[in-house]
């Protein structure tokens, strides 16, 4: 059974990453495929690949506790897990300033430090919490936790540097997500955001559009409404990156040593 989940896991994962995405960018997809949906279904069909993000976040969530790991370093793992989440999330409640937050600093470094899949949870949750601690439930939170996921998840994988290229390399990795987080969370709303609209030269998103079509028509959606205010996200991540990052990697790299089992320390505890 545990050899079936090991070879079964990675397929899985793949499959939920991919439904992830398919969840943001099916409006490219239809036009690619030369669909078009059904007239009275310009509801159904976003609900449709939203409850495919929130399942594509279920079963990656779920690789963060995997049963051939030691059970001490789960309980760890979550404990730290808990504790950094909370924090992140109570930082939502600092005022923004047009798009720049605080919350995003903890993602990146956390799984930059404690890799790709504890990155991936620290993301989602925090997104998750921060949403039931400020009333920001909606149809929406999927694809924020799927956003917020990537990001730590994918800072995991960037290289382990010191001193100012670690500075900059992690900079220029939050200034870069400021601007995709905006890009990618923007699609979870533009294809139904004027339903009542036929113009296909305009900003939004007509059922029946060819796949470049659809690619102008967000392009010209993302400038005028978003590129300013995920400018502004992209500046705030580099400036706390570049500020705060060395202190912080310091205090989690300390935590991650905290995480690892020495059975000497229980030998010493005991005598």
């Amino acid at each position: 059974m545990g050899q079936l989940a090991r070879l079964t896991g990675p397929f899985s994962l793949i499959l939920a990453s991919l439904g992830g995405v398919a969840a943001f960018v099916y409006p490219f997809l239809l036009a690619a495929i030369g669909i078009e949906p059904a007239r009275g279904s310009s509801l159904a069909v976003p609900l449709l690949f939203a409850s495919l993000a929130l399942l594509s976040v279920a079963v990656l969530l779920s690789e963060f506790v995997q049963p051939e790991r030691a059970s001490t370093d789960v309980a760890r793992s979550v404990a730290l897990l808990a504790v950094l989440v909370a924090i992140d999330a109570a930082l939502r409640f600092l005022p923004s300033l047009i798009g720049a937050s605080p919350i995003f600093l903890l993602i990146i470094l956390s799984g930059y430090v404690f890799g790709a899949r504890f990155g991936f949870a620290m993301g989602a949750l925090t997104l998750l919490l921060s949403a039931i601690l400020t009333g920001g439930i909606g149809p929406w939170l999927p694809y924020q936790m799927l956003c917020a996921g990537w990001i730590g998840q994918s800072a995991g994988w960037l290289p382990k540097l010191q001193g100012w290229q670690r500075r900059l390399l992690l900079a220029g990795f939050g200034a870069a997500w400021g601007f995709l987080f905006g890009a990618l969370m923007n699609l979870w709303f533009w294809p139904f955001a004027a339903p009542g609209v036929t113009d296909s030269g305009g900003l939004y998103w007509v059922p029946g559009m060819s796949l470049a079509e659809t690619v102008r028509a967000y392009a010209r959606f993302y400038i005028a409404t978003s590129l300013l205010f995920d400018g502004t996200r992209a500046l705030g991540n580099a400036l706390l990156v570049l500020l705060l990052s060395d202190p912080l990697v310091t205090i989690l790299e300390r935590w991650r040593e905290r995480l690892r089992w020495h059975p000497w320390r229980e030998l010493d505890d005991r005598a």
